[in-house]
C-alpha cells in the first residue's frame, strides 16, 4: 500500500481578511459559526483516510496552534497525527518566501516520513474532497504532478493560476494570475482555474523545490515558479475537481469550492449556509466537517412575552451551542458558540462570533463581530455605512466589521 503524505500550507498573512486576521492566521478565522477555515481540509483528508498531516504554520499561529492541539488529536497508536509545523528557519534567517519555500524547508519532514506521493494542499478553501479519487487519476496516469482546477467565470480569472488542458487531461500550459486569462474551450465565459491543492510523487516535489531554491530570481511559489516550469518537461495532470464524487452530497453541491480570500467572499459564503436549501450542506453525515467539541450547555430561546414583543426567536440562521436569544430576533445570520442577544434587539444578516453580547434594543444589519466584543444597549450598526465608517471597518460590499475585543462606545 502507497504510503501518503498531506503537507498543507497554512502560513499565510491573510492580509486581504483584516481585521478578522489581525491576531490570528487566516486558516484559524471562524467559519459557518462553529468551525475553523482549516477545518475543512483537514476534514477532507480524515474523510479520505488519509491520516498522516502536517499543517506548515507561520505568522499569528498561535491561535491555529491552539486549535490544531485541542481539536485534532488523532490516535498515534496507529501512526496517524495533524501535527503544527512552525517556520523552523533550516536554511539560513529567513521566512518562508513563498509556497514551494515552505517545502523545502521542510525537507526533514520528506526524509523522515518517507512518503510515497505527497499532498500539497492550502488551508484556507471550503470545500469537500475526496482526495483518494486525485490520488488514482494521479496513479493511473503515472503523473509526476496533479493539479486539481475547477472552471471560474472569467473575470474572475487574474486572481487565479489559469491551466489549459488536452483531451487527455495533460496540462498544456499554465499562466499565474494573467490580466487576460484565456477562456475554456466552447466556453468563453469561463475559464479552468487551479485550486492551489497539488499531488506529487515524492521524487518529483523534492527535485523540483531543491531546483527552485537554487534561482536566486525566484518567487519559489508552487503555481508561479513550480507548475508553470514543470509541465514542459515532465507529466502534469490536470484532475476535474467538478468530478470528484462526495457520498451523501447532492448533485448542486458537485463541484462546490470557494476561495473566502476576503471579507466580502468570506460573508457571501457565511450567508449562503443559512439558506433553507443550501448548496453546500454541513449536514452531510457522510462526509462530517469536524472541529472541536465543545462543553456548553444547548442554544436557549427565551420569553414568550408578545404582549410588549419580546419574543426570544431565530430564523433562517445557524445558532451555536451556548448561545442564548433572550427576548430578540435573530434572521438569516451565523452565531458563534456563547453569543448573547439581549432583549428588543433584531440582528440580521450578519455574522457574531464567540462569546459577543449584543445590549438591549440594538439593531445590527449586514455586520461581523469578532470574539469578545460587546455592543452597548441601543446601538445602531449597518444602517449608516458613512456613520460607520468613522468608528469600524467597512468592506466595498457594505459589510461592517467590528475587530476582535474592541471596547465599543
Amino acid at each position: 500500500m502507497a504510503k501518503l503524505l498531506a503537507m498543507i500550507l497554512a502560513g499565510g498573512a491573510g492580509t486581504r481578511l483584516e481585521p478578522l486576521t489581525r491576531e490570528r492566521a487566516k486558516p484559524a478565522v471562524p467559519f459557518g459559526g462553529r468551525y475553523r477555515i482549516i477545518d475543512f481540509v483537514l476534514s477532507n483528508f480524515a474523510n479520505s483516510g488519509i491520516y498522516r498531516m502536517k499543517v506548515l504554520t507561520q505568522y499569528k499561529s498561535d491561535s491555529l496552534n491552539k486549535h490544531l492541539s485541542r481539536a485534532w488529536r488523532m490516535t498515534a497508536f496507529l501512526g496517524h497525527y495533524v501535527e503544527a509545523v512552525p517556520a523552523q528557519m533550516r536554511t539560513g534567517m529567513d521566512w518562508y518566501k513563498g509556497s514551494a519555500d515552505a517545502i523545502y524547508q521542510n525537507l526533514n519532514i520528506i526524509t523522515d516520513e518517507e512518503p510515497d506521493y505527497i499532498f500539497v494542499f492550502g488551508a484556507d478553501h471550503i470545500y469537500r474532497m475526496d482526495c483518494r479519487q486525485m490520488l488514482n487519476f494521479h496513479i493511473d496516469r503515472k503523473a509526476a504532478c496533479t493539479v486539481a482546477a475547477i472552471p471560474v467565470p472569467i473575470e474572475y480569472g487574474p486572481e487565479f493560476g489559469i491551466i489549459d488542458v488536452g483531451p487527455d487531461g495533460r496540462m498544456l500550459d499554465f499562466l499565474e494570475k494573467p490580466r487576460q486569462p484565456p477562456p475554456m474551450p466552447g466556453n468563453p465565459k469561463m475559464c479552468l482555474a487551479s485550486m492551489g491543492n497539488y499531488l506529487f510523487s515524492t521524487d518529483s516535489l523534492v527535485q523540483e523545490v531543491v531546483r527552485d531554491a537554487a534561482d536566486e530570481k525566484s518567487a519559489h511559489d508552487f503555481g508561479k515558479s513550480i507548475i508553470s516550469e514543470l509541465y514542459k518537461r515532465e507529466p502534469v495532470y490536470v484532475y476535474d475537481f467538478a468530478r470528484n464524487e462526495i457520498s451523501g452530497q447532492e448533485e448542486k453541491e458537485r463541484g462546490y469550492w470557494r476561495d473566502v480570500g476576503n471579507i466580502d467572499v468570506y460573508y457571501e459564503s457565511n450567508m449562503e449556509l443559512v439558506e433553507v436549501n443550501p448548496v453546500f450542506n454541513l449536514y452531510n453525515e457522510n462526509w462530517p466537517i469536524y472541529t472541536q467539541p465543545y462543553n456548553f450547555p444547548p442554544a436557549k430561546f427565551v420569553f414568550a412575552d408578545t404582549a410588549h414583543n419580546r419574543v426570544g426567536h431565530a430564523t433562517d440562521s445557524l445558532v451555536s451551542e451556548g448561545c442564548i436569544i433572550s427576548g430578540s430576533h435573530v434572521h438569516r445570520s451565523v452565531l458563534s458558540p456563547k453569543v448573547r442577544v439581549n432583549s428588543y434587539s433584531e440582528v440580521q444578516d450578519s455574522i457574531l462570533f464567540e462569546n459577543v453580547t449584543i445590549g438591549r434594543r440594538c439593531r445590527i444589519r449586514k455586520a461581523i463581530i469578532d470574539k469578545n466584543v460587546d455592543i452597548p444597549p441601543g446601538m445602531t450598526i449597518g444602517y449608516d455605512l458613512e456613520e460607520d465608517k468613522r468608528r469600524f471597518h467597512v468592506t466595498p460590499g457594505g459589510v461592517v466589521v467590528i475587530p476582535k475585543g474592541m471596547k465599543v462606545a
